[in-house]
């Protein structure tokens, strides 16, 4: 395996877009992520799944309004192979991290949380269904496509990069608010920081979590590398939860 980074640079929007534009509809979708997060997590929750599809969809169509191809948000083909097959090597060594954290007293209980309990069909529901179709689609396609694409009008990797990061440690601002209430090693671990500690703490872990994505995605030059690692991670970890809560 070979351990340098591949390079494959986001193509720039087309010239035909001013640089004034091109701010504004940056802004859009940012406005659009922000307006859609309060949506899903407090207005309107039970319409999770088909809102942040149908966000992803309109993402996409503006991106390609502004000029972006498929390949320059991560979606198109001639990559798509490279990306599955970096993708699979990263299930791979989640998963391997989550055996080995099973085995550790210390880090097993991380998986104890109380939002996990409940009959298998849900957790399967959330595994196979929430989390792919209404999590990590949206969120992929958004923070390593859409964003850093439109961040990157000058070729700039690292711009876009810790751009979009940081917009995706943002992002987790309002799911944060009570895991430590339902997470009992969390809970332990930083439930007595308060309540905007323990958010900024969500912050700056989702960021980290987000440049480690654009490096997958850097590495592939696909978004299924990073959406593939983001299944994994949020998946796996909700049928272990589940199991653990379960007497397993």
């Amino acid at each position: 395996m070979p351990s340098t980074v591949v390079d494959h640079p986001t193509e720039p929007a087309s010239p035909v877009f001013g640089p004034s534009r091109h701010r504004l509809v940056l802004g859009v979708v940012v406005a659009i992520l922000v307006g859609s997060n309060v949506v899903s997590n407090y207005a309107w929750p039970q319409a999770y799944i088909p809102w942040n599809l149908t966000v992803a969809a309109v993402l996409v169509i503006i991106a390609h309004r502004a000029g972006l191809s498929w390949s320059a948000i991560g979606l198109g083909t001639e990559r798509l192979r490279r990306g599955l097959v970096l993708g699979a090597l990263a299930v791979a060594i989640i998963a391997a991290i989550y055996l080995v954290a099973l085995a550790v007293p210390f880090t097993r209980e991380a998986f104890m949380d109380r939002r996990a309990a409940g009959p298998l069909a849900t957790a399967l529901f959330a595994a196979l269904v929430r989390i792919p179709f209404g999590t990590v689609l949206l969120e992929e396609v958004a923070f390593r496509g859409v964003l850093p694409a439109l961040v990157n009008r000058n070729g700039g990797w690292w711009r876009g990069a810790l751009v979009s990061s940081v917009l995706f440690g943002l992002w987790h601002v309002l799911p944060s608010l009570g895991v430590s209430a339902s997470n009992a090693a969390v809970g332990a671990a930083v439930g007595g920081w308060g309540t905007v500690a323990q958010v900024c703490l969500a912050v700056v872990s989702m960021f980290a979590a987000g440049m480690l994505m654009m490096l997958w995605r850097r590495w592939s030059g696909h978004v299924a590398t990073p959406a593939l690692a983001h299944l994994a991670t949020n998946s796996l970890g909700v049928l272990i939860a589940w199991w653990l809560m379960s007497g397993g």
